[in-house]
């Protein structure tokens, strides 16, 4: 048995301070404060900062010069490996708009690759929560980077061929609810135990509505690509922040969204923001030009990545930055952790994850008084991480 203790540890929905971590067999065993239980045959003791579930992304399109979408086996096992100094123990990795059939050939190998995931005791990746379908059912108007070329209805034989090619891998897909047969579609994909997201969208608030009575239950990064709020107009941003059915990812960069927005969005829809990176290639390299969806998309010092037309597409975010910047918008740190781990989790059908708890998979990070990941451990192993900004100072 091993236990980590930290100046703070988020059990529950709060930060504990002096608490403590004790786990084993890849499990958490027990959770405190206070004196240490003596059968322990580990005890470390982090110097400052925060001892958090892992972080969890529900939206990645690539990372460490990789694009998801056509990364072949080594280059996705990088990526997978690497996530974890950025804090990431778990990943959606998101395909965007393509043809049908390159999608399926895409669902495809995504599939084989999740079928051969090592077991949770010798991990030293990400876990993978399955793949996220961003289109190409989206709207013209607010299509943001995605192909004009490939946007279409839904109908019954792409959705079809989607659900199976992609099988259980297949954990959620992003469609605009305004566009011909998008309701049936909705229906369907979850029938066939699919999540929807609204999002590329120009829907009204009550065809929003319409979505979640249908069975759509997230947003995909709200306020972006989307019809914003008005007081006589409340459109997607309207729907999001109102119904208690949707959780809505927030790429908080302080490009995409303003730090006011960003507070509005946590005062709005509390318990039901959940950080994304929406990553592309560029996360972790240094400016230049990188792929998205097989376009090139360029990314300067200090600015997010843009298509050749100016377009935001995706951003070059880490996961433990996003918290970093939410608390700085002025977001309590448990609630900006919180959306960064059990409400992406809970989200996407994973309750095990996100959470400190007996029984659970003993998924932690480390993150130091910057909101900087120094260490990471999935399934109770630590992770080597060769992308953290410090190396760790464990103190046993």
């Amino acid at each position: 048995m091993a236990i980590i203790s930290a100046p703070q540890v988020l059990l529950g929905n709060e930060l504990v301070p002096g608490a403590w971590v004790e786990f084993d067999q890849g499990r958490v065993v027990a959770t405190g404060t206070g004196p240490h239980p003596a059968a322990a045959t580990t005890v470390t003791r982090l110097s400052e900062g925060v001892l958090a579930p892992g972080l969890v992304d529900a939206q990645l399109n690539g990372a460490f010069g990789t694009d998801l979408v056509d990364a072949d086996d080594a280059a996705w096992d990088d990526v997978l490996r690497r996530l974890p100094g950025t804090g990431v123990t778990a990943v959606v990795p998101t395909l965007i708009t393509a043809p049908i059939p390159r999608l399926v050939e895409a669902l495809r190998t995504a599939r084989s690759r999740l079928d051969d995931e090592p077991a949770a005791a010798a991990r030293d990746r990400a876990r993978v929560l399955g793949v996220h379908v961003e289109g190409p059912f989206l709207a013209p108007d607010r299509r943001g980077a995605h192909d004009l070329a490939h946007l279409r209805d839904p109908d019954g034989a792409a959705i079809d061929a989607l659900l199976a090619a992609g099988g259980d891998a297949l954990t959620y897909l992003t469609l605009a609810p305004e566009r011909e047969g998008a309701l049936d579609a909705i229906a369907r994909l979850v029938a066939g135990g699919v999540r929807v997201a609204v999002g590329h969208s120009d829907a009204t608030d009550a065809q929003v509505r319409a979505a979640a009575d249908a069975g759509a239950t997230l947003v995909t990064h709200l306020f972006n690509a989307q019809r914003g709020l008005g007081h006589r107009d409340p459109g997607v941003v309207g729907a999001a922040l109102t119904d208690p059915r949707l959780t809505a990812g927030l790429i908080v960069d302080l490009h995409h969204v303003a730090p006011t927005a960003v507070q509005v969005a946590f005062a709005a829809a509390a318990g039901r923001i959940m950080l994304v990176t929406d990553a592309i290639a560029a996360l972790g390299m240094p400016p230049g030009t990188y792929d998205l969806g097989g376009a090139p998309t360029t990314i300067r010092a200090g600015a997010p990545p843009v298509r050749e037309d100016g377009t935001l597409a995706g951003s070059a975010l880490r996961l433990d930055e996003a918290v970093g910047n939410t608390v700085r918008c002025g977001v309590d740190p448990a609630t900006a952790l919180l959306a960064a781990t059990r409400v992406p989790a809970d989200a996407l059908g994973r309750s095990d994850l996100g959470r400190l708890a007996p029984g659970l998979p003993a998924d932690l990070v480390w993150l130091d008084d910057h909101w900087r990941t120094r260490a990471c451990w999935i399934g109770g192993r630590p992770v080597e991480l060769p992308d953290a900004d410090l190396s760790p100072e464990l103190t046993s």
